[in-house]
């Protein structure tokens, strides 16, 4: 009876792993081993030897075939899954790509506006600083008065300034003649340029207040200086003179920083057609001038005509020292020497 039964198991076998509707052999392998462990049960089979065995059979057969069928159509089923899916993706990462190109164009357009905003901004603050620097100079004309420096007593100052190195030069090379004569030259312009002024308004200028002081200056110090180098005028003098001078010029230039309104460009500091303030010498610092006029003029003179280290000169140079420190005094005392200017509205 067993043998009969493993006769049976075997042709059944047999019969499987032949059957044209099993596509794979793994699948027979499979179920083999899934019928063989029903078998294998010793109660089962001695009960229903033959029947259990046939039913197995039959039935592995019929599963077969339909997981099979089953697993086609899941795998149909997956793949029209997956197309659907691929052509998902397709189409997300076409969105993304026309979404990124979107992306981009704002932002070239945006860089665009921004950047035609800027150079709108940029000509609106450039015609306002233009506009303000026009008001700013038209308030600063309506400040400060505006004067023709290009004036005959004006020329002449600039004239005794420029000689006054040559005339140094010359007394240096003790050509003692040609010097007079370029100081008598330089003392009717002086005399000329004060009538000139007070004759003709018109030639009148708070410039020439400044420059005909500093072509006095700069004559007389140029002067001295020569005359000290050839021993003619003792050091001392010279050093005071020059001293209270070089002085007086460093005020009239601070007095000239202090006058001008903001702003304080070298520019405008320098710009002779503002008239800002107006100096006003002492009369005892007239005074001082004519007696070291006279000093130089005598002292020049007197290699020409033989009377150098007469007492006479010695005593003139005693005058000229206290009134220079005294012309000195009284600009630190007077309250009139200089005022600021202000344009009559």
């Amino acid at each position: 009876m067993r043998l009969i039964s493993r006769s049976g198991v075997m042709y059944h076998v047999s019969k499987v792993f032949t059957n044209p509707v099993s596509r794979s052999r793994v699948q027979n392998v499979i179920r083999f081993r899934q019928y063989m462990t029903v078998i294998s049960n010793k109660r089962l089979l001695a009960k229903y030897p033959t029947s259990l065995v046939s039913f197995t059979c039959l039935d592995y057969s019929t599963d077969s075939k339909k997981q099979f069928l089953n697993f086609e159509k899941k795998s149909e089923a997956l793949k029209d899954v997956l197309e659907h899916k691929k052509e998902q993706l397709k189409d997300t990462e076409q969105r993304i790509r026309q979404k990124g190109e979107e992306i981009v164009r704002d932002i070239k357009h945006q860089k665009e506006v921004t950047g035609q905003k800027l150079r709108v901004k940029k000509e609106h603050l450039i015609k306002d600083i233009l506009e303000t620097k026009a008001k700013v100079k038209e308030r600063l004309e309506e400040v400060v008065e505006r004067e023709n420096v290009f004036t005959v007593p004006n020329v002449l100052c600039v004239a005794r300034i420029a000689m006054s190195p040559y005339l140094g030069y010359v007394i240096l090379q003790d050509n003692y003649t040609l010097a007079m004569g370029l100081l008598v030259f330089a003392g009717v312009t002086d005399l000329l340029d004060g009538w000139i002024a007070r004759t003709w308004k018109s030639q009148s200028s708070k410039m020439g207040s400044f420059l005909d002081p500093m072509a006095d200056k700069v004559l007389i110090a140029t002067l001295f200086v020569s005359l000290t180098w050839q021993n003619l005028i003792p050091l001392s003098l010279t050093l005071l003179i020059v001293g209270r001078d070089a002085a007086l010029v460093a005020a009239g230039f601070i007095i000239r920083y202090m006058s001008l309104p903001p702003p304080r460009t070298l520019s405008r500091y320098f710009d002779v057609t503002h008239a800002t303030a107006q100096l006003a010498p002492t009369t005892i610092s007239k005074f001082n001038t004519a007696i070291q006029l006279l000093l130089v003029g005598t002292t020049l003179a007197s290699p020409v005509f033989g009377y150098v280290d007469h007492p006479a000169l010695h005593a003139l140079c005693g005058i000229t020292a206290v009134s220079t420190v005294v012309s000195a005094i009284s600009y630190l005392v007077s309250k009139d020497t200089y005022k600021f200017l202000k344009k009559k509205l």
